[in-house]
């Protein structure tokens, strides 16, 4: 993870604005993973598709 390649999939929301609390995800491998977009450096959390399904059904629902 955090490899150059992985770099280019890394996407921000277009509502995230300069010097926030702004999260970044990338989608690859039936995994979505998360990191902070403050600090490419930092750890990265990774969610297997079906988890990632039902947090955001849960979080819009």
């Amino acid at each position: 993870m955090g490899d150059q390649d992985s770099r280019s999939r890394w996407r921000r929301s277009s509502f995230s604005g300069t010097g926030g609390n702004c999260l970044e995800v990338a989608f690859a491998d039936r995994t979505v993973r998360v990191r902070d977009s403050d600090s490419l450096v930092s750890p990265e959390l990774a969610f297997p598709d079906p988890a990632w399904e039902e947090f955001i059904a849960r979080l819009c629902g």
